[in-house]
């Protein structure tokens, strides 16, 4: 009864933080309303014993995403507009978020689906969710674990191609680096000294 509480507490301040992303105008509240999301996500994935997860989560989304995208912000200096449009884009908006919850609610129906064997077994008193995880993710799921890494890698390899092409509508060359130049250069050629008088 006191986890089903819990479940139905998080799961109101997971929407209204996810309300908050969308709506709020300032974007530095925007953020701090993702990190409460995020919080709370991991707050319903320690109730499903998800801890692996729900640490990964915080280590990485927490931890360095979401401080990188306050540090942008900020270093950005956005000047805060009124959101011209939104309420004329609301009903389609409505719209969706109704589709989807209305599809998530047939997917979670137990009557289309066999109760028992998607129920949840009782975990033994020994059980370590993150070796359960990297066993299956190393043995049932290592070839698409594998491939997912190989598609990961050709796409930064395709990022970095893709800003060193030529542009061809200003017949600029690419930007590279060129070492020699970089290793050859004096302190002269870069700083200059001003003398100023004092005040």
């Amino acid at each position: 009864m006191f986890e089903q509480i819990l479940f139905y507490w998080f799961t109101a301040v997971l929407l209204l933080a996810a309300i908050g992303v969308v709506v709020v105008r300032n974007p530095v509240y925007s953020a701090l309303s993702l990190i409460l999301a995020f919080f709370t996500m991991t707050a319903l994935w320690l109730l499903m014993e998800a801890e692996f997860l729900a640490i990964a989560l915080i280590l990485v989304y927490v931890g360095a995403v979401m401080v990188l995208f306050l540090f942008i912000i900020m270093m950005l200096d956005l000047k805060i507009v009124e959101r011209e449009g939104f309420i004329r884009y609301l009903p389609i908006g409505l719209g969706v978020a109704g589709m989807v919850a209305l599809e998530m609610i047939m997917v979670l129906q137990r009557s289309n689906f066999d109760s028992e064997r998607y129920l949840a077994a009782e975990s033994p008193a020994d059980f370590n969710n993150a070796e359960a995880l990297g066993e299956l993710l190393y043995t049932h799921y290592l070839y698409p674990f594998e491939i997912a890494a190989v598609v990961l890698l050709v796409a930064v390899i395709a990022a970095i191609l893709l800003t060193l092409r030529k542009r061809v509508a200003t017949d600029q060359p690419a930007k590279t680096q060129d070492i020699e130049q970089q290793v050859r250069v004096k302190r002269e050629d870069r700083v200059r000294l001003v003398k100023m008088k004092s005040e």
